[in-house]
């Protein structure tokens, strides 16, 4: 059957948890439920491929927005 409320969609945003410089890596790695290491690993890859992965990664920084924190109910 067919869930009569819809789910938020999912988004990506930069990591408040899995940041090591501004949370991009860990934001990809959330978004497609994978560990962010293997993010940062082929990241650095990329870079070191010519140079594109410093490029994309300082574009993402202003692209991508910063996830906003949800505090819990106690």
């Amino acid at each position: 059957m067919a869930e009569s409320s819809q789910s938020e969609p999912k988004r990506l945003y930069r990591s408040q948890k899995n940041r090591r410089l501004f949370g991009v890596c860990g934001g990809i790695g959330e978004y497609f439920n994978i560990d962010p290491v293997i993010v940062r690993l082929l990241w650095i890859l990329f870079t070191l491929a010519g140079g594109g992965g410093i490029i994309a990664y300082i574009v993402a920084c202003f692209i991508v927005p910063e996830q906003q924190h949800h505090e819990p109910s106690s």
